[in-house]
């Protein structure tokens, strides 16, 4: 079983254009916190602060060479030795190939391998249970449901927080790595640039 090439790196300024296209598009923003249409004023003050902050990182996520989502750690703090992170899919024709899982083991082995950090936290609204899920197969613990914590389309929407520890992820990762190797991903590649 041979699965799609899929690797992660840096955003380049070339990618401004497209991340705004992504961040719109109605099946990437029912996922998000907000869900206004983001203008090109209000995207490139986000460009610029995101890509100067040493607290965040953002990534392409590239499959067979082609751009299909966007990765990212924020609130990145050496002292309290952790962050958080979140991603999405923007091309919904990648979607159900195992992508997702395989930049969810990247990230989680660049944060405690590469960054040396302790603690790694995500927040998913509640109804997005296929991504909570996912998470949960990774070793990440729910930790919190923050109630009502977001508005969208005018209604309240509880969040799901999970958190992964370093020590829990060496007893997870055997059986990721296997599960991913089973689906074919070269897990040599499992490498942010």
């Amino acid at each position: 079983m041979s699965a799609p090439e899929v690797r992660l790196r840096g955003v380049e300024a070339g990618d401004r254009d497209r991340l705004l296209a992504w961040r719109n598009l109605p099946e990437v923003a029912a996922w998000m916190y907000s869900d206004h249409v983001i203008s090109p004023e209000e995207h490139a003050r986000w460009f610029a602060a995101a890509t100067a902050d040493p607290a965040r990182r953002y990534w392409i996520i590239e499959m067979d060479g082609a751009p299909v989502g966007l990765a990212n750690l924020a609130d990145i703090s050496r002292e309290h030795r952790k962050c958080a992170w979140a991603y999405y899919l923007a091309d919904p024709a990648v979607r159900g190939k195992g992508v997702g899982s395989f930049v969810e083991f990247c990230v989680i082995e660049h944060v405690f391998g590469a960054l040396g950090l302790n603690k790694l936290n995500c927040e998913v609204l509640i109804e997005n249970e296929a991504v909570w899920k996912l998470h949960e197969s990774f070793g990440f613990r729910r930790e919190a449901l923050f109630r009502a914590h977001v508005w969208k389309a005018g209604q309240p929407r509880d969040v799901v927080g999970l958190g992964l520890m370093a020590a829990d992820w060496a007893g997870q990762r055997p059986v990721s790595a296997e599960r991913l190797a089973a689906k074919g991903f070269d897990l040599a590649a499992a490498v942010v640039g």
